[in-house]
Order: structure tokens, then C-alpha cells, then sequence
């Protein structure tokens, strides 16, 4: 799964993050990780971009535009938070697929 953005065409990721106590994370806590991390994309420059993220008890699962997995391993060693695992996003199915099945 291709994706054009900022003039760029990327692939979609999706990076799981092993963070103990993810989901008991205060506002305050989330805010300052979301602010190094959009300090940290600044740095990295157009060839990654941070789409959003899943919080659980004790992991996240991150969206992510990316060129490669290094640029995201990259994020991840600048910005001081694991990347355990990167999965590329092969396919997407959302319900609108049953819709042509009737």
C-alpha cells in the first residue's frame, strides 16, 4: 500500500511499541511524547510522517508514512521510544468491501 504525500510516494507502516503503562498515560505524559515526536519528524525531514496511534494497557500501535524502516528506526532511537516491531501495510479492508459482495 502506496501512498503520495507531500509530493512523496510512501509506504504505509504500522510500528508496535512496547511502553508499560501505555494506557494509564496522564495528558500531560502523551502531549510531551506527541511533541518529541513531531520534533524529532521536523528533524527527519519529508520522508516520514506520523498518522496517528492506538494505545493499550502496555503497548502502542503507531500509523506511519514512511520512506523505509530505517527512517523509522531513526524516530524511534532520536525521539527515545521502542519500535519492537514494523510491519509494512500490505492491504487495507474496511467494510465498504462487503458492499459489492451483495
Amino acid at each position: 500500500m502506496m501512498i503520495r504525500t507531500r509530493g512523496l510516494l510512501m509506504p504505509k507502516f504500522l510500528i508496535e511499541r512496547e511502553i508499560p503503562g501505555a494506557g494509564n498515560m496522564t495528558s500531560e505524559q502523551l502531549q510531551a511524547a506527541a511533541m518529541k515526536s513531531v520534533e524529532v519528524l521536523k528533524e527527519l525531514g519529508p520522508g516520514i510522517q506520523w498518522l496517528h496511534s492506538y494505545f493499550t494497557d502496555n503497548k502502542v500501535y503507531c500509523v506511519y508514512l514512511a520512506a523505509d524502516e530505517n527512517i523509522i528506526l531513526e524516530h524511534a532511537r532520536r525521539g527515545g521510544f521502542p519500535a519492537n516491531r514494523i510491519s509494512r501495510v500490505r492491504q487495507l479492508l474496511d467494510p465498504s468491501a462487503a458492499e459489492g459482495a451483495a
